[in-house]
């Protein structure tokens, strides 16, 4: 069968088929497949009978696997698997994946094992059409600012809903500190589009109070979560999503009234994001050297 991509919405996702993401891929696939992921950002394939071993083989494709998180556990006996499971926890914030490390994966890839009968969808955002969206004078503004990412911030979670389970997930996802400033424009290295990189774990303007800078990325936020931008993706079981980290944000619903949900995450390494001057990103505390090498 000869590969196929068809548009979910105008400016983001595509439906992929043709292929059997099951198999070792050829080269021409891969390289049409990527093409596709720079135009659409977030590709969904049937994935049939794809297992853990199977997920990681694909994701390989498109460069060197990342471990599974750098401070949460994997799956048992797959130490490049995260087990995304409303038991652990929900991650229904926007956010791009590890921003808070220097090099965040490039490309995530998520596959369904158990979902709701109903909700449970996961909202991916094109950042690249929001920067576009911006008016001229916020696009310059934005052009010249670096953002803190760090996991240790405050949550804002009433006190009446953190339980002693909650407490003890929190207390590992932080159980390292990390702190990265990134640019708040980020430069797409291979397509070259500009895309608003920010998100849940972007903390602070550098140089503005967190005052000011809560104001700041609340407005280049809404426009990356605006309707046009959101693709609106409503799990089957058997189906696995692959989307670009370097250039979208997305968001699990909670909208399914605790009902068992369960993905699988399988995460590419990246390269350091650089601003439009081509200067690239800066830790300032925290050691990912285990969880990711840096991509050329």
């Amino acid at each position: 069968m000869s590969l196929e991509i068809t548009k979910v919405t105008a400016r983001i996702g595509a439906r992929v088929t043709g292929v059997d993401i099951t198999r070792p891929l050829a080269r021409e696939q891969v390289a049409a497949l990527r093409e596709a992921l720079n135009a659409h950002k977030a590709l969904v394939f049937d994935a049939g009978d794809l297992d853990d071993e199977g997920q990681q083989a694909f994701a390989r494709h498109f460069g060197d696997l990342t471990t599974a998180h750098p401070t949460v556990g994997a799956v048992d006996g797959a130490p490049n698997v995260l087990p995304v499971d409303s038991e652990r926890g929900r991650a229904n914030h926007w956010h791009t994946d590890v921003t808070f490390v220097l090099n965040p994966p490039q490309a995530s890839t998520l596959r369904s094992i158990t979902v709701p009968p109903y909700g449970g969808e996961t909202l991916i955002a094109n950042a690249a059409a929001a920067y576009r969206d911006l008016p001229e004078p916020l696009r310059r503004f934005a052009d010249t600012l670096w953002a803190e990412h760090t996991n240790d911030y405050d949550y804002a979670v009433p006190e009446e809903e953190i339980d002693e389970e909650r407490a003890a997930q929190r207390a590992r996802f932080t159980s390292i500190t990390y702190r990265t400033v990134h640019p708040v424009v980020r430069v797409h290295r291979l397509t070259g589009e500009r895309g608003l990189f920010v998100g849940g774990f972007a903390q602070r303007i550098v140089g503005l109070s967190a005052g000011e800078s809560r104001k700041i990325l609340e407005l280049f936020q809404s426009y990356v979560t605006r309707p046009e931008n959101v693709l609106r993706w409503r799990w089957s079981e058997r189906q696995l999503v692959l989307f670009d980290n370097r250039i979208t944000q997305h968001y699990a619903i909670d909208n399914y009234d605790g009902q068992p949900r369960r993905l699988h995450r399988v995460t590419v390494a990246g390269d350091i994001p650089a601003g439009i001057e081509g200067k690239e990103s800066y830790s300032i505390e925290g050691d990912a050297s285990h969880y990711t090498p840096v991509a050329a």
